[in-house]
């Protein structure tokens, strides 16, 4: 699918919540009918994502956590992909740098980093080290609550 600026637009409107589709026509000075077929089809190609986001610092209980994993393999799209399947992870990086792998992993009381890596990273071969960086304070971080 070819993103326009039209596209972008549309997505630019939606970034900050749901917002009906006549105020982002009225605004971008195109039909109502537009933008939802529009979106509709960026949903269908996996272009947009419309869902509700949480900052994880307002959740009683819950923490923010960045690991950088380091593979023994160079398979790194699959073993990314197998990653990113594990529970509590947000989102999985396929990464420069000293690491090959950034993990972003949300969790809660009763399930911490022993048990993420106990119980769900020790199912992953081919892992060499993990380090944990425990995120204090972030700005702008939203992400989709996966308890």
């Amino acid at each position: 699918m070819k993103i326009d600026k039209t596209n972008i637009d549309i997505i630019r409107e939606l970034k900050e919540g749901k917002k009906s589709f006549k105020i982002i026509a009225d605004k971008l000075s195109i039909t109502e009918n537009t933008v939802r077929s529009r979106v509709n089809k960026l949903q269908e190609e996996g272009v947009l994502e419309i869902c509700g986001l949480v900052d994880p610092a307002t959740l009683p209980g819950h923490q923010s956590v960045v690991i950088g994993i380091k593979l023994t393999e160079m398979n790194l799209v699959q073993k990314g992909e197998e990653i990113s399947k594990l529970k509590g992870v947000i989102s999985t990086s396929v990464v420069t740098g000293r690491y090959d792998l950034i993990l972003q992993v949300l969790f809660k009381e009763g399930f911490g980093l022993l048990e993420f890596y106990t119980d769900e990273l020790s199912k992953i071969e081919g892992v060499n080290s993990v380090e944990a960086f425990v995120v204090y304070k972030s700005y702008n971080l939203k992400v989709p609550y996966i308890f």
